[in-house]
């Protein structure tokens, strides 16, 4: 009765009749098998269809009543499938065409356009809601049903093919699910964005990327917004118009891209075209898309060679890679190459192809730079290549014997390289040893430990002059990218220095402490892979999106043009950009949203290519569907991104505060369930019980009962608490300003699952492994609870949690966060492993900064080898970094204190950290008990992988302690002024509780004070005083102790800070500041001379009085033992993959 009252009205409007009858009842017959209904007069019962009008008749409808529901909430006739025709072209403007068996179709007022006008049967009715049953099939673009509440036009159906989305190692969404409106985005608290890799490997499941060679109508693109044609695009005319699905408009077809539509409104030959059937394409653009010609491929280098860069050994390395790399570089015969050196002065270097050796020129004259001879600086590698090889063979003794100490003019050496660059462009390599001092650019010491700690630590964190930045823009502009790669020894202020990279779309990347044996091999294979990755040179990328929502706040290394378009002059395989998505309507009137990401670059072999990347997103009306599409391990990433733009842009505490209250906010959003919503206002449910979307809000509210944690949001609790606790964003006056600055640049350059590993390393137990474990296995001899990596699938040994309570004194542990390994030994290990890993049976006899990790030998190393490899290796990118190993001796305070910063699962000694997991956990599932009040504080949060955090996250666990943070495992408040400040000095406090303090804050942050047990649970089995130290043999060096960043040797009175004199004591072998090879030892930290320089006691006056910098307190390994943890059991393993 419904359907035939449903047709009566639609004959009642204008253009119906005898036509309009026929269409409708065709589609009826193809889902209901129902005729329409025949003329006549009205029926005799309540309800019953009014007559039909005559052709141009104009009648009211019928009044509801009777039987009959109300016409706003009777669903709709179904809409046509296969087999309807294509519309008329009888469409006006940019208007859309109704959908067939729909109201408004041709010469009936009130016709539904893309924005969704009304749809309704009569004058002001609103649309009518698809029932489930009724939700459109696969039909053609112009068909689709009218959802949506009462008041709201009905939003525009799109017939897309969800299942083509972009492979995901490419392309990785925060949310796969957009909501319908921006109050429902509001309500589930869920930050949308995506994470993009233009040029990312394919993993070798995925199939190769299409190249398209346009035809006679060249690339088909929208006439108004400039979107690419896509497999998202609506066909309408049967094939002669088709609707840009990011704006809405109708487009003309061209004849020679005119092809005829299937029964299902789809071009017949979509599966020829890739553009038209796939998610990423490459067209090869034509001649105007080229601002100029192709320029050839070009590497420049411009090197430090003062006695700081000559001593370390760093040049010899270099020169290595680059040799290596010549056979490889981009380009083939095309590729160009040049050298630059400075120290006090500028050496340029004639590399003419008739040379037997480079000639070198020198410029001292740093004020009036003149470019002496300005041909064959920039040559052709293959005309040249005798002349190159000549050069970096002699380059790492060329200044050996009077080498330059403490003067760098590395901003004349930049202006000298761009003035030779600049015609052509291309890639340059910054190598530096030390901070400017000279000419432009010149850097001046900025440490203060005064302000480490607090707010105001963000000072060191941005730029102190604006030079590099405005060089790094000059440099954009003339499609000239810069990779800097920094060796300090003291402080560099890369804060300053990393402009460059930023703006340039390069990468930073620095090895502290540089020494051969240690750095050499990591040093050799990133270069030798910045040098010879897939590049795309002169490149640009433009991100577009559904008409509705808008693209905001770009992440990465880039310089923007305009608002929206992205210079890159370089972009290789390792570029990662992100980008967050919001509504720029409160309501979407389409049920898809497109986003389209644009990248045209020319490639290595001069052809001027754009790769396309497109991806429709389901729009939703519920907020649990948006809350279960989210991806955890790309919203970390997101978020971390998002985290760093707050911490530069306010300060460091700020951006731990947000990551932390957007976990609280999203979490608590999945646990309310669905509310109902009436224009954007949340709807209590009826009493008596739920009913309808609002039942679990009712249980929300009255706290009763909650729904369970979604099993896609329980890593995002343990994944915010391991990026706060981050180097990047971790509080206390123990991380080094350069130190930080690098962990930014790191975080910020990752893609998904590199800053998963990053943010939350693995640990895996050595000296209990199975004996497969560093062995092959098949696919079919894997077991579902074995992990297995490389290229061999090599099986990796137990994974444990991060928490110093998994370590034990007779084991031995290997921690790897994707760019660095640990191995932690313990002082009770297995003497026969002990010997077949590191040569030695006991560590505690021997300088630690000497040993090194056997790769090769008995069966032991061999498996342990094995694992270190495969865990550098990538079945989608074919180059192994080789990773810098550090060991770290059990009871080497300084070294273990900077270990036990991957211990995120502990608590940690600064303001915002001091939360260990199981106590995190009770504050995300109860934020109101532990603590009460206004709610936490916070923002953006992440997701990723790891462990599972405990079963029975509904709201179950206990709370850490009663308000106030009193007890329970939560430390005392302690003195006012301000958050992330140093701990108070004094001794820690050796296992027994604080004495509770006054009740703590509404709803914020975890009361400031000291954590117990001296911030770290100590290690199980260290009951015993450490050992003594190592005696060095008569006239040798003391022994260094491997600790951190400016963290003082053991036994040696605190330093206070950074860069004051060196304190008498053994070295340190691990941190800035300690002499590499043949260099007298020095000590511990930034500020230690320079290899074979007079000690020059650093960068500032004494430290004022306050706390140690050297880390956390370490271990009471005399002391009481530690408390079981509270609320919960002990975290399970990590998730394998």
């Amino acid at each position: 009765q419904q359907q035939q009252q449903k047709q009566q009205q639609q004959q009642q409007q204008p253009g119906g009749g005898i036509p309009q009858q026929l269409n409708q009842g065709m589609q009826g017959m193809s889902l209901q098998q129902q005729q329409p209904p025949p003329p006549g007069p009205p029926a005799a019962f309540p309800g019953a269809p009014a007559p039909p009008a005559q052709a141009g008749q104009f009648r009211a409808p019928p009044a509801p009543g009777g039987g009959a529901a109300p016409s706003m909430f009777r669903p709709p006739a179904p809409g046509g499938v296969g087999g309807s025709a294509p519309p008329p072209p009888h469409m006006m403007g940019g208007r859309a065409p109704p959908p067939p068996g729909q109201p408004g179709s041709a010469g009936a007022g009130g016709g539904a356009s893309f924005y969704g006008s009304a749809a309704g049967g009569g004058a002001g009715q609103p649309a009518a809601p698809a029932p489930p049953r009724m939700a459109p099939s696969p039909q053609p673009p112009q068909a689709g049903g009218a959802t949506g509440a009462p008041n709201q036009s009905s939003p525009f159906q799109e017939n897309v093919d969800f299942n083509i989305t972009i492979p995901k190692s490419i392309f990785r969404l925060a949310t796969s699910k957009i909501p319908a409106s921006n109050g429902l985005a509001t309500q589930t608290k869920t930050p949308m964005g995506a994470i993009i890799r233009p040029l990312g490997p394919p993993h070798p499941d995925e199939p190769p990327i299409d190249t398209v060679q346009p035809g006679n109508a060249g690339i088909i693109r929208c006439k108004r917004c400039r979107t690419y044609i896509n497999a998202f695009v609506s066909w309408l005319d049967n094939g002669r118009r088709w609707r840009c699905n990011i704006c809405a408009q109708l487009n003309e077809t061209s004849s020679s891209y005119f092809c005829h539509l299937d029964e299902q409104g789809q071009r017949r030959d979509r599966l020829q075209r890739p553009e038209l059937s796939k998610s990423i394409v490459e067209f090869v653009a034509p001649a105007e898309y080229m601002v100029r010609p192709p320029q050839e491929p070009s590497y420049f280098f411009v090197l430090d060679v003062s006695a700081t860069a000559v001593q370390s050994g760093f040049l010899k390395h270099a020169a290595n890679a680059i040799k290596k790399s010549l056979d490889d570089l981009p380009g083939r015969t095309r590729t160009k190459i040049g050298f630059i050196t400075y120290d006090n002065s500028v050496h340029y270097y004639s590399l003419a192809p008739d040379l037997q050796s480079p000639q070198m020129m020198v410029v001292s004259d740093l004020k009036e730079l003149f470019v002496p001879a300005p041909d064959h600086l920039l040559v052709n590698l293959k005309e040249s290549r005798k002349v190159v090889e000549s050069f970096l063979d002699s380059l790492p003794d060329m200044f050996a014997k009077r080498p330059v100490a403490g003067r760098s003019c590395l901003g004349p050496a930049l202006k000298a390289a761009f003035t030779v660059l600049k015609p052509v462009g291309g890639k340059m390599c910054v190598f530096q040893s030390i901070m400017p001092n000279l000419g432009d650019g010149t850097l001046r010491p900025r440490e203060n430990p005064g302000i480490m700690g607090t707010p105001s630590e963000v000072k060191l964190i941005r730029p102190d002059i604006s030079w590099y930045k405005e060089t790094g823009i000059e440099f954009s502009r003339q499609q000239i990218s810069v990779d800097m790669f920094l060796f300090p020894y003291q402080y560099m202020d890369m804060a300053a220095l990393g402009d460059l990279p930023k703006y340039t779309a390069g990468s930073l990347k620095s090895y502290v402490n540089f020494q051969s044996p240690r750095d050499g091999a990591r040093f050799e294979c990133e270069l030798h892979k910045t040098l010879t990755t897939k590049t795309a040179f002169e490149s640009v990328m433009r991100i577009r999106c559904t008409k509705g929502m808008r693209i905001t706040n770009f992440y990465g290394n880039f310089n923007i043009r305009g608002t929206d378009l992205l210079a890159l002059p370089n972009c290789n395989t390792d570029s990662v950009y992100g980008f967050d998505l919001v509504h720029d309507e409160q309501s979407l009137q389409t049920n898809a949203v497109t986003i389209q990401a644009a990248l045209l670059y020319t490639s290595s072999d001069g052809e001027r290519r754009i790769r396309v990347m497109t991806q429709a997103l389901p729009v939703v009306t519920l907020g649990s569907d948006v809350i279960k599409s989210v991806d955890a391990e790309a919203m970390t990433s997101l978020l971390a991104k998002q985290a760093l733009e707050v911490s530069v842009k306010s300060n460091i505490d700020k951006a731990r505060l947000k990551m932390q209250q957007a976990c609280v906010d999203m979490i608590r959003a999945a646990k309310g369930g669905d509310k109902r919503t009436v224009s954007g206002y949340q709807v209590p449910p009826p009493p008596g019980g739920a009913a309808g979307m609002g039942g679990s809000h009712q249980a929300a509210m009255s706290g009763e009962e909650e729904k369970e944690m979604p099993a896609n949001l329980k890593l995002l609790p343990l994944y915010t608490l391991a990026m706060m606790k981050n180097v990047a964003f971790r509080g206390g006056t123990d991380i080094h300003p350069d130190e930080r600055v690098q962990a930014r640049h790191t975080v910020g350059g990752l893609f998904v699952q590199d800053t998963i590993k990053f943010v939350y390393p693995r640990m895996f137990s050595i000296h209990d492994m199975s004996d497969d474990a560093g062995r092959s296995l098949a696919e079919d001899e894997k077991d579902d609870n074995e992990e297995v990596a490389g290229r061999d699938r090599i099986l990796l040994p137990k994974v444990v949690n991060l928490s110093v309570e998994r370590l034990s004194s007779d084991g031995i542990f290997l921690l790897d966060n994707g760019i660095d390994m640990n191995i932690w030994v313990g002082r009770s290990a297995d003497p026969q492993l002990v010997s077949a890993l590191f040569g030695v049976e006991n560590l505690e006899q021997y300088d630690i900064g000497q040993i090194s990790l056997q790769t090769t030998g008995d069966d032991i190393a061999n498996r342990v080898g094995a694992i270190t490899e495969a865990l550098r290796q990538d079945e989608a990118d074919p180059y192994v970094i080789a990773p810098r190993i550090t060991i770290v001796r059990e009871g080497d305070m300084n070294a273990e204190s900077r270990f036990f910063w991957h211990m995120v699962e502990d608590g940690a000694s600064f303001q915002g950290g001091t939360y260990n997991y199981s106590e995190f956990m009770d504050f995300v599932n109860n934020p109101s008990v532990s603590a009460p009040g206004a709610g936490p504080p916070g923002a953006p949060g992440m997701g990723g992988r790891g462990p599972p955090p405990p079963g029975g996250m509904g709201g179950g666990m206990p709370p850490p302690g009663p308000p106030g943070g009193m007890g329970g495992g939560m430390p005392p408040p302690g003195p006012p002024g301000g958050m992330g400040g140093p701990p108070p000095p004094g001794p820690p406090q050796g296992g027994m509780p604080p004495p509770p303090g006054p009740p703590g804050g509404m709803g914020g942050p975890p009361p400031p004070g000291p954590p117990q047990h001296g911030g770290m649970p100590p290690p199980p089995g260290s009951g015993g005083p450490p050992p003594p130290m190592p005696q060095a043999p008569p006239g040798a060096p003391p022994a260094p102790s491997s600790s951190g960043y400016g963290a003082p040797p053991p036994g040696a009175p605190p330093s206070g800070g950074y860069g004051a004199p060196p304190p008498a004591g053994p070295p340190s072998g691990g941190g800035y500041g300690a002499p590499p090879p043949g260099a007298p030892p020095s000590s511990g930290g930034y500020g230690a001379p320079p290899p074979g320089a007079p000690p020059s006691g650093g960068y500032g006056a004494p430290p004022p009085a306050g706390p140690p910098s050297g880390g956390p307190p370490p271990p009471n390994y005399g002391g009481m033992p530690p408390p079981p943890q509270r609320g919960m059991a002990p975290p399970p393993p990590p998730g394998r993959r």
